[in-house]
């Protein structure tokens, strides 16, 4: 396979956690530089947009010396950045994966099922079971209990045949539709997306019990820091 291309949505500002995450310290290095090693230094991503705040006009000397990486500046929602990122992708590009920053201990086996899936479908996306009971609530009381047995927890990188992913996004800026993630676009448009295994371990930090949980997943050594062009997880 080729002309894989993958976008990493990075231009959050943080609000639950405080700061902007995706440049907080995890193992030595920023949260971002997991994800960017995870996925830039898989063989069949041939190029890499990382999506930065606005006010970021220049390349972090740090993420500079990475390779593949080009920056483009995000815009007020996540949909918009992730649509600023689709759009900066290499022209030549047949599949494009989108990546959440936020996510650092994304696996290359969650990474090829993706990929793979993608090719079959045009649209992927790595799930993971929930398991907890899940009650619909209104006014402070129990409304229902969902049938769990029918509901996923949606993870990302989220995989896209290239044309498919910028008609979505060229669409949703005409119409400023919200989503809260890029297979919601597919859904909106009734085009089939394909799930797949993905991994308890593929945490999205986006509370401070969230970075708490893994801090301690790097400082026991259950999870390493990626070293330039490796992956970013280890066995845990």
């Amino acid at each position: 396979m080729s002309g894989v291309s993958a976008v990493i949505v990075a231009a959050g500002r943080g609000e639950r956690l405080g700061s902007a995450k995706q440049f907080l310290p995890l193992g030595g290095i920023p949260i971002l530089l997991w994800s960017v090693r995870a996925l830039g230094g898989h063989p069949e991503v041939d190029d890499l947009v990382v999506v930065l705040p606005e006010e970021m006009t220049a390349l972090p000397d740090w993420l500079a010396a990475e390779e593949k990486v080009r920056i483009c500046a995000g815009g007020e929602t996540r949909r918009q950045s992730a649509g600023a990122g689709v759009i900066a992708t290499s022209p030549e590009a047949r599949i494009i994966m989108i990546h959440d920053a936020a996510r650092p201990f994304v696996s290359r086996a969650v990474v090829d099922r993706v990929l793979a899936a993608t090719v079959r479908t045009g649209a992927a996306l790595p799930v993971v079971p929930v398991v907890d009971t899940i009650k619909r609530t209104g006014s402070g009381l129990v409304v229902e209990t969902l049938d769990r047995s029918s509901l996923a927890r949606a993870q990302t990188p989220q995989g896209f045949e290239a044309s498919l992913i910028r008609a979505l996004h060229g669409g949703a800026a005409g119409s400023d539709a919200s989503a809260p993630d890029d297979v919601t676009l597919c859904e909106l448009e009734g085009h089939p997306v394909a799930v797949v295994e993905g991994d308890p371990w593929n945490l999205k930090i986006t509370t401070p019990a969230d970075l708490a949980l893994a801090e301690w997943l790097v400082g026991s050594g259950r999870v390493s820091p990626p070293l330039s062009g490796g992956s970013s997880s280890g066995d845990v």
